[in-house]
């Protein structure tokens, strides 16, 4: 075998080494879909601290159901209609105490980031009727987020929504990413910098 033949062998070989590196190296932020993960989620959990460290970033991204709820101007909506933006999904009750403490932070949130690139969206699951809903928020002062219903309970119990308040973080292709059990303090720097860089270039 000539010299010049095993040069090119040799490049060859080089080249293919550096695409299967390359490859499995990209593979580590794709979920099972192929589809990419924009963000390393170890990056996004090791930005939070004090209770919003029982926010819990997943491996990889979960379907959602595509099961009906209730919209606010007593429409039906899915989960689906909410791609295209990064969500903040906050499942919540009128007779839940630590949603009443909660959900200004939340409303906060929407006022600082809300946009193109994102927005908190609430679901209120169970036995709440729209005037109690409407007295809550505005007891506490919330008027721009959502007064969606989920009243028997089918999107919740389809997510596996085990007690209130649960928050998920649904990515733009509408999977959710993460997934918090309880209250947490959303207004913090430290949950606001997460949020800041999950959104990323995609920000208003």
């Amino acid at each position: 075998m000539s010299r010049s033949v095993l040069v090119y062998l040799a490049l060859a070989l080089g080249a293919i080494a550096a695409v299967a590196f390359f490859s499995l190296s990209n593979g580590t932020r794709e979920e099972a879909g192929g589809a990419p993960m924009a963000h390393d989620p170890a990056e996004l959990q090791a930005m939070l601290d004090g209770s919003m460290k029982k926010l819990t970033f997943h491996a990889a991204p979960k379907p959602v159901p595509a099961t009906a709820f209730e919209t606010a101007d007593g429409g039906e909506g899915r989960l689906a209609d909410l791609q295209g933006k990064h969500v903040l999904l906050n499942f919540w009750a009128t007779w839940c105490a630590p949603c009443r403490k909660e959900m200004p932070m939340l409303s906060e949130l929407q006022t600082e980031f809300g946009g193109e690139a994102f927005e908190v969206v609430t679901i209120a699951t169970g036995r709440n009727p729209p005037p109690a809903m409407a007295a809550f928020f505005e007891e506490i002062g919330v008027d721009n987020l959502p007064l969606h219903r989920d009243p028997k309970q089918a999107v919740a119990r389809e997510m596996g929504i085990a007690g209130l308040p649960v928050t998920v973080l649904l990515d733009p292709e509408g999977r959710e990413i993460a997934r918090m059990m309880g209250d947490a303090e959303w207004n913090s720097d430290s949950a606001k910098a997460m949020i800041a860089a999950w959104i990323g270039d995609s920000a208003d």
